[in-house]
């Protein structure tokens, strides 16, 4: 059996042992199905873990997420509880051939552990165990195969938990379903052309015009769903747990067509698009936004005027989860960031809530479009921020900008509030186009292109002159 050369990785994050002072030379005491290289030898294959939907048995408080251990990011970490046994598990996305396994631990590592592949997520089978691990970067030669691979630890090395910077899986991947079959493209049908992005002003009006939005309300519709038709269209249980809004039929194999046939929980029929963000928790109890959620639908451009309904089918996603606090309190889209009770602008859940308060965000999404896709492979490319309130060139097509304004019934002492996908400053949400054309044309119309101020009808209370765009039922008159 060949030695394995470790280099002990130095604690990050919080306060952990003291990191192990010398670089030691030990052998497995037990290998199944493989042999242990140094962390010096090349990867076989390719990487196939990083940026995969990833899963653990548990995390330390929601600071450590499952993600942070395939983000590719050395200063981010997967921690969790203080107890045996636990898991960390990957989702490659189809079934794959194994050839290496790379564990980068922190000072928290695994004595006695096991790399597991299954075809389910159910049915595992050991290409690797041992009991005399020993931490620091362990780079594992492995033969085996399929769509899930985890690493089962059984007994801990310290009296943390378990903690790794990075899960690196190698090998040769199949084909992963796309939207289209293709590579993540979805061109629009028909594109939009020769459009120049507005540098006008509107002229003065009077009464001044001080808003150009209307609002969705939308309530839960689903939850805890471990689905993603976005990010992981085609692969059931992939992601991390989501909150779903409006259409009631969203699932992991969503299409447009889908969605148009599905029913919604939108106070206006009209709106059968899909909202998700991922699941609020209260230590291991999920927590719901109660009754409808304000999405507005505003202009972000300084030309109000210019601004065009969505195309059907148009979807992306807004922030990240893998954001550092830095990174989101600096997002374009993070208008406001948390607040409750007197709080505001907070870029991290915060400590403390007044008891009977509520825990709000507002985050807004990009509103320029590139008038040629209505999905990219990182599904972002095709969306862009204005620029001092006009629209770059290279996404000329002004649209609505949304922006979410949730609401969730949890108050007091928030130190165990958390997201499926980490603190407070990994908030996202992803949207899916599915409003009726008609519908959503009147309301960007009346109340967008209008300069008004409008509820879920497109009337403003302020201006009842002008009308509504809808009806007392929230349908076209």
């Amino acid at each position: 059996m060949r030695t394995e050369t470790r280099t002990t990785a130095r604690p990050r994050l919080r306060r952990v042992l003291a990191p192990l002072a010398v670089t030691t030379t030990v052998v497995a005491s037990v290998v199944v199905g493989a042999l242990q290289l140094t962390a010096a030898d090349a990867a076989t294959g390719t990487l196939l873990s990083q940026g995969r939907p990833a899963l653990a048995s548990s995390t330390e408080l929601g600071e450590t997420p499952a993600a942070a251990a395939v983000d590719g990011n050395n200063a981010t970490r997967w921690g969790s509880q203080w107890s045996d046994p636990q898991w960390l598990r990957v989702d490659l996305g189809s079934t794959a051939t194994i050839s290496q396994v790379v564990l980068q631990w922190e000072a928290a590592y695994a004595k006695a552990f096991q790399i597991q592949t299954s075809p389910d997520g159910n049915a595992w089978t050991t290409i690797y165990t041992t009991t005399t691990g020993n931490g620091g970067t362990q780079t594992l030669d492995v033969n085996g195969s399929g769509r899930y691979v985890r690493m089962y630890g059984t007994q801990r090395g310290t009296g943390y938990g378990y903690s790794l910077f990075e899960f690196k899986v190698y090998g040769t991947s199949g084909t992963q379903p796309t939207p289209t079959g293709g590579a993540g493209y979805v061109p629009a049908n028909p594109q939009v052309t020769g459009v120049v992005p507005s540098t006008a002003t509107p002229p003065p009006t009077n009464p001044p015009t001080t808003h150009h939005e209307f609002q969705a309300n939308c309530s839960v519709s689903r939850s805890n769903l471990n689905d993603d038709p976005i990010v992981f269209f085609g692969l059931p249980g992939a992601s991390h747990s989501h909150t779903f809004m409006g259409n009631t039929t969203t699932n992991a194999n969503t299409t447009l067509q889908s969605l148009q046939a599905g029913g919604t929980a939108c106070i206006t029929p009209g709106d059968k698009s899909a909202y998700w963000m991922p699941t609020l928790y209260n230590g291991d109890t999920a927590v719901q936004p109660t009754g409808p959620q304000v999405i507005y639908y505003k202009s972000g451009v300084i030309d109000y005027r210019s601004v065009r309904p969505f195309p059907p089918g148009l979807r992306y996603v807004v922030g990240s989860p893998s954001s550092t606090l830095d990174e989101f309190r600096n997002h374009p889209g993070a208008v406001e960031g948390f607040e409750c009770g007197d709080l505001t602008k907070q870029w991290d859940i915060p400590a403390n809530c007044v008891a009977g308060s509520q825990l709000n965000v507002r985050f807004q999404a990009p509103s320029c479009w590139d008038g040629k896709y209505l999905d990219t492979p990182d599904h972002k490319s095709h969306m862009a921020y204005p620029v001092v309130g006009v629209c770059p060139s290279s996404h000329p097509v002004a649209v609505p900008m949304i922006e979410f304004k949730m609401a969730w019934p949890v108050s007091g002492n928030m130190a165990n509030v958390h997201f499926s996908s980490g603190r407070g400053y990994s908030f996202h949400y992803d949207f899916y186009n599915a409003w009726d054309v008609p519908t959503l044309a009147a309301l960007s119309n009346h109340c967008i292109n209008g300069g008004l101020q409008c509820n879920p009808r497109g009337f403003d209370q302020y201006k009842p002159e002008r009308g509504a765009a809808l009806n007392e039922n929230y349908v076209l008159p």
